[in-house]
This record gives C-alpha cells, sequence and structure tokens, in this order.
C-alpha cells in the first residue's frame, strides 16, 4: 500500500555503441589458360590407308597443364555411316582427370609454303557454351569430318606421303590472384647515392690519383670492380701496392665525370648540359662529353660509352655530323656511328652545301 507518494521510477538506459569498421578485404578470382603446342607428323600416309574405319594412329603422350594429352588420326574415318570419305582427326584426354575443361585447336599443315593451313580452333571465336568439357580419361574432342579424304590426297596438306598436324590445348585453370589486387612498392635502387657518398667523403680511399696537379682519392676495388682497365693497372703490376697513379691523358674535369660514373652510374651534371649544335665545328671533338666518350673508351665502360653517344646523338645537325662521325669511328662508338650514316644517307645534299659554305 502506499499512502500517496510516487515512488522511484529507475529508467535504464542502454547506449548501442558501434564498434570501429575493420579494414575491407577483397580478392580476385583470375580465369585463364595454360597453353601447350605439340606437333604431331604422320609419315607414310598410303601405307595408313585402309586400316579400317575407327582404326587410328595416335601420337606420343604430351603434357599440358597438368594433363597428358594425345592426338588420334583415322585415316579411314571415325564414322562408319560416312564409309571412309572423310579423315578424322580428335585430341583425347590421356591421363586421369574428371571435368578438365579446355580450348583445342587443330591445324593442318599447309605444305607448299603459302600458308593456307586448314584451322579449326576454339580460341579464336565466341565460345556460346563455354570451353570443351573432357569428363574422364579417353575423352575426346575433335572431327569425325576433319576433311575429304579425296581432297586431301590432292592437296599441298599432302608431301612425300606426309601429313603435319599442330595442336593447340589450352587449359582451363582458376585461382584467387592477390597480386594483381595488392602490391608493394619497391623503392628504385640507391646504390648509385650510397657509392656517391663514398666518392664524397672519401672515407677508406686508398689510392690517389695525380691528373695534370690535381688530386683524386678513389678506391681500388670500386674501381677495379667497374673497369677492367683499371683492375689490370692496379692490381696485375710490379707495384700492387702503390698508393698513387698519374693520368697522363685525360684533363681533371674529364677525370671527376669519369669517377662520378664509376660510383654513381650517372652522369655529372657538366657531362649533362652537352653544349649545343650551335657550337662551332671545331669545338666538338673538344666537349666534354666528347671526352669523357674517349675515356670510356680507354677504361672499357661500355655503358658509360653509350650515355655519351645518347647525349652526343642529340646535337647531329648537317654542319656537325661529319666531326660526330669521326669521334664515333675513333673511339668505336658503333651506335653513333649507325645514326651518323643514316641522318648523312637521309641529308645527303644538305650535308654537301654546307660543305661548301665553309
Amino acid at each position: 500500500m502506499t499512502n500517496g507518494a510516487t515512488s522511484p521510477v529507475t529508467v535504464a538506459t542502454l547506449k548501442v555503441e558501434h564498434s570501429p569498421l575493420l579494414s575491407p578485404t577483397s580478392s580476385q578470382s583470375v580465369t585463364e589458360t595454360v597453353n601447350g603446342f605439340h606437333r604431331f607428323v604422320i609419315q607414310g600416309y598410303s601405307l595408313a590407308k585402309g586400316m579400317g574405319i575407327g582404326k587410328h594412329i595416335v601420337s606420343d603422350n604430351f603434357t599440358v597443364g597438368g594433363y597428358r594429352w594425345a592426338i588420334y588420326f583415322y585415316p579411314d574415318g571415325k564414322n562408319p555411316e560416312d564409309s571412309s570419305t572423310y579423315v578424322s582427326v580428335f585430341i583425347a584426354l590421356a591421363s586421369e582427370g574428371t571435368d578438365v575443361r579446355a580450348l583445342f585447336e587443330l591445324t593442318l599443315m599447309d605444305q607448299s609454303g603459302k600458308g593456307k593451313h586448314k584451322v579449326h580452333s576454339h580460341f579464336d571465336r565466341s565460345l556460346e557454351s563455354g570451353p570443351y568439357t573432357l569428363k574422364y580419361r579417353g575423352s575426346m574432342w575433335g572431327y569425325k569430318r576433319f576433311f575429304r579424304r579425296a581432297l586431301l590426297e590432292t592437296s599441298d596438306y599432302l608431301k612425300d606421303d606426309c601429313l603435319i598436324i599442330n595442336c593447340t590445348v589450352g587449359v582451363v585453370v582458376s585461382a584467387i590472384d592477390c597480386s594483381r589486387l595488392h602490391s608493394i612498392q619497391v623503392p628504385v635502387s640507391d646504390i648509385g647515392a650510397h657509392f656517391g657518398m663514398l666518392l664524397e667523403n672519401m672515407e677508406g680511399s686508398d689510392i690517389t690519383f695525380d691528373v695534370a696537379g690535381e688530386k683524386f682519392r678513389s678506391h681500388k676495388l670500386v674501381l677495379a670492380a667497374r673497369s677492367p682497365v683499371f683492375r689490370t693497372e692496379i692490381f696485375d703490376g710490379v707495384d700492387e701496392q702503390k698508393k698513387e697513379m698519374v693520368i697522363t691523358d685525360l684533363e681533371p674535369r674529364v677525370f671527376k665525370a669519369l669517377l662520378h660514373f664509376i660510383y654513381r652510374d650517372t652522369l655529372s651534371e657538366d657531362a649533362e648540359s652537352v653544349e649545343s649544335s650551335s657550337a662551332s665545328l671545331s669545338s666538338v671533338s673538344e666537349t666534354l662529353i666528347a671526352k669523357l666518350l674517349a675515356a670510356a673508351d680507354r677504361y672499357c665502360l661500355e655503358r658509360l660509352k653509350l650515355m655519351c653517344e645518347s647525349r652526343l646523338c642529340k646535337n647531329i645537325s648537317v654542319n656537325s655530323v661529319a666531326k660526330i662521325l669521326a669521334l664515333a669511328d675513333e673511339y668505336h662508338a658503333t651506335e653513333l656511328k649507325a645514326v651518323c650514316l643514316r641522318f648523312a644517307a637521309e641529308n645527303l645534299a644538305g650535308i654537301i652545301r654546307s660543305l661548301f659554305m665553309c
């Protein structure tokens, strides 16, 4: 019983909290064919004739998509109703398997060289019902009426009593492919930057080069690894412990650019800024890039040589092609020489005019 007082009421409030969404996941099913090819040569066709309807010649087994296959050739046909009017060709599943799905192509080769092959293919046409399914070992796909025998025997498909049948099998496989949906980006190689720092701070340097009085410190192993000429000069000499070498055939700026490439595998900024083709003809051989080409040839640095050739190639004109061709020939720059010769052949009239104007 109450005496008029209001009873306290407790209200329970349920708070619905949404859990954070998980990262979405994805997958991709990829269905494609694993293709394989087999050539079946039937020598002595005339002797195979008459073996009987339903009797066959069979190829060796070949493997495609993890299954063994074989080609069956029926000289007198497979179908009794055709009374040996047609030859028959079939592809058979020769290994254990159930519901193996595949595409097929049978090609009777034209042996005249005209390329008029007889092709029966699943691959190049729309498949309304999808690939063919072979239910079990011994299942076949092919044609009872592959080719009329009378026409075959007077055609270019038969030569020296020989037939050639090419067979392509494409086994259908499905897989979940993650690689096409997710990828991990691999940064470009920075080994050149690391070796470049070695060149800049000269830590551990063990040899000094004197180039026209200017000193360049370096590392014997780096030089030997990059250039067979340096390797010979440093390690195959009488004094393998030598600490200093004198370079007499290069300018300091060229040797500096050479070291830059050896350590960084790139052209230096000075070499990159090749002089424009408006420079006088006499100065082409005096450019840094031309002298670096000579150094690359001297020290057997083939990649550097190609980089120099690529730069010089951009400066080819009717006025400069003769000088650049001479450089290419002197320093065995075969790619650059070929470009110069092509350019000269295509612009012969302009080159002749420029020679008379000199």
